[in-house]
């Protein structure tokens, strides 16, 4: 069954793609939750002209995606945390504070689009982090987790 995605979906598409799925998982859980709708020929047909009118918006949406990766591929944060007599954190580095970091910065990114590259960050030293910015686009940094 085809779908129009109304919102980014996880492992499945980003929010204006028409996707295929089975009808179970569209009717009882995507539809009615509001994240899709079904793709008849109507529905695809003005899909078609939003997209064909869209087509600018989206070029400017990913040079500007592109402009914040490199901003963010040139940052080095500087964590601070409480730190133990054998080096150990007391906790770990988070997305939050990594967000907080960003912030401080200028930059606003959402701690749900960033993941730590690293299993733990239970130890100082210096550990890497990836940014989801749009479709695709990523961008990577590195932290340095000082004792305070």
């Amino acid at each position: 069954m085809e779908i129009l995605l109304k919102k980014d979906v996880a492992n499945l598409g980003y929010a204006g793609e028409i996707v295929k799925v089975k009808a179970g998982y569209a009717m009882n859980y995507l539809v009615p939750q509001g994240f899709a709708t079904v793709a008849t020929e109507s529905v695809k047909k003005q899909h078609a002209e939003t997209l064909r009118q869209r087509a600018h918006k989206e070029a400017k949406l990913v040079a500007d995606a592109e402009a914040l990766a490199a901003t963010i591929n040139a940052q080095v944060l500087e964590i601070a945390a409480k730190v133990g007599e054998t080096g150990k954190l007391y906790g770990s580095v988070t997305t939050e504070q990594l967000a907080e970091a960003l912030a401080a910065k200028g930059l606003n990114i959402d701690k749900k689009d960033i993941t730590i590259l690293a299993a733990e960050v239970k130890e100082l030293g210096e550990y890497e982090a990836a940014v989801k910015l749009y479709k695709g686009i990523k961008g990577t940094f590195k932290f340095n987790v000082v004792a305070e």
